[in-house]
This record gives C-alpha cells, structure tokens and sequence, in this order.
C-alpha cells in the first residue's frame, strides 16, 4: 500500500489539507498528516533519517507540501526546506520539490527565471536604499512595493506619491527588509488564477478587487468567477510552471496593455474560491496525479 504524508504547520488539518486526505484515502492509500515544524533530518551511518517527533525514521512514499508555516527567520526556513530536501534525497516523492518551493516562495527570483525563459513579467527592481527607491516611483508613476517573501497579498503596497515611498522605504529598511518593486500596469480589476497539475489546466477564475481596494486575493474579499481562457493563457500557465520547477501550481496573469503578464506562481495554491466559482476540486487531480507517477 501507498504511504503518503500531507506536509503543513496548522495544528489542524487546513481545508485543503483535508480535502487531500479524503482525496488519497478513498484511493486506498495510506495518509499521515504532518506538522513540518515537528520534522527533523539525522544524518548517521545509515544514511538519511528524517524523524517527526519521537518517531524515528518515516517511511513514505510520497509527501504533499501545502505550507512551511510561520516563518520567523531565514535559519527556521532553511532548516524546514532542508528536512524537506532530507526527505526527498532518503527517496520520498516530495510535491512540490524543495528547490521549486524556494524559487517560487522568493519573489525575486521567481521573477528572474521567469524572465529567462522568455514569459513575460512586470517591469520589476530590488533596492536597499531610500532615495533610488524614491527616483523609481518617479520614473514608473504607479508601483507595487512587496515583501520579498510573502503570501495572500498582506504586506503589498501599491504608491504613486514619492513622499511616501520615502517612508515606506526608510521603515522596510531599517527592519531589514528590501525594497522589492514592481510597475503597476494592470488595466482591468482583476486578475487570472489559473490552476496546474502537471501538463494540464484544470481551469482558471478571475479574481475582482473588492471595493476600495486594488488586491485581487480571494483571502483579501476578491469576488471570483469562472474564467473561460484562451490557448495562450493556458500556454503561459504551463510554461510558468514548468519554468519554476513546480509540479502543481497557482499561476497569477494579469491583462496589460501589451497582452497577458505573469504575476507570481503559487507552489501551494489555496482554492477555496476556485472551487467555488469552478466546481473543481484540485485535491482529487492531485491525487491522480501523484499516484500515477508512483506506479510507474
């Protein structure tokens, strides 16, 4: 029988979580739920051993990743990717793979690969000083201020004024946090969510900014519906995916003057509102999906 892990920190099951549970569990597969906080990697004479808590030495076949919970230092993120890295190179089937949780979870670098295999993203900049910071928004007009790391769209500020960019920029930096900037060119009130596994496009919603607001995160009271897209979307949606490592992915695409533009690339998607406006349920593809590749 097939063991597999749902990996995340919540002490209860998230929905997602759940819904991957049943999604296995009616496949006749053995599941654990795991807090990746209670993970920990030995390194011995038999090799690579990644323990949970008092128990020593898991033995899975395959673990699903939906969050590295709260992350209060870069010391506590790599320790949690690397039980993750642990987990893989011992022979676990890890979705999504460490490497492609980090790429994707860092802006930046997300965007830069992105960039590389030819996708198009918004015009984008990272500084560590308040004035060149300031000199951008001026040469921009509008722009995007974002965390580095971050999720569901918290922390993102979206400034026209010079004036505050200056203290915005001062606050970030002395709490040690850079300056990641992008050019906000969206022209409609919503964005693309589209939804991978693998080589296919589950489906795709459009996300509405609710009133007052310019975010798009379904977290942050977005109204959704069901998107019927084009090829190229669903191309781009693939390409991004594929671009960043990721088996399974959110892909974000907004609508700009020029055509379609990738966002970010989600490497543990929520779908509660995809679901909602699609009828879909991610968890039973995923499952297919991870089955599939096991048997073979």
């Amino acid at each position: 029988m097939l063991k597999v892990a749902i990996i995340h920190d919540s002490p209860i099951p998230t929905p997602s979580a759940k819904q991957l549970l049943t999604s296995f569990i009616k496949r006749g597969v053995e599941t654990l739920y795991l807090r990746i906080s209670k993970l920990s990697v030995e390194v011995n004479d038999r090799g690579i051993i990644v323990n949970y808590g008092k128990h020593k030495g898991l033995t899975l076949d395959s673990a699903i990743i939906r969050g590295l919970g709260t992350i209060l230092s870069t010391e506590v993120l790599f320790k949690r990717l690397d039980v993750l890295k642990g987990l893989e190179l011992s022979g676990v089937f890890v979705v999504n793979p460490p490497d492609a949780l980090l790429t994707a979870r860092d802006k930046l670098l997300a965007t830069l690969k992105l960039k590389s295999c030819g996708i198009r993203v918004p015009r984008t900049t990272i500084v560590e000083d308040v004035y060149e910071a300031v000199e951008v928004v001026r040469k921009w007009g509008i722009v995007v201020i974002k965390p580095l790391m971050g999720s569901l769209g918290y922390g993102s500020v979206k400034v026209t004024d010079p004036d505050v960019v200056y203290i915005i920029a001062r606050t970030w930096l002395i709490h040690g946090q850079p300056l990641y900037i992008q050019k906000f060119t969206r022209v409609k009130e919503r964005d693309i969510r589209v939804f991978v596994v693998g080589d296919e496009v589950l489906g795709a919603i459009y996300r509405y900014a609710p009133p007052h607001s310019w975010k798009t995160n379904v977290a942050q009271g977005a109204r959704v519906e069901k998107a019927i897209i084009d090829e190229e979307v669903k191309e781009i949606a693939i390409k991004a995916t594929k671009a960043l490592g990721l088996l399974y992915a959110g892909v974000d695409v907004g609508e700009d003057e020029d055509g379609y533009v990738v966002y970010e690339v989600n490497s543990a998607p929520q779908w509660g509102g995809f679901m909602m406006a699609t009828g879909i349920n991610p968890a039973e593809k995923i499952a297919e999906f991870v089955i599939n590749l096991l048997k073979k």
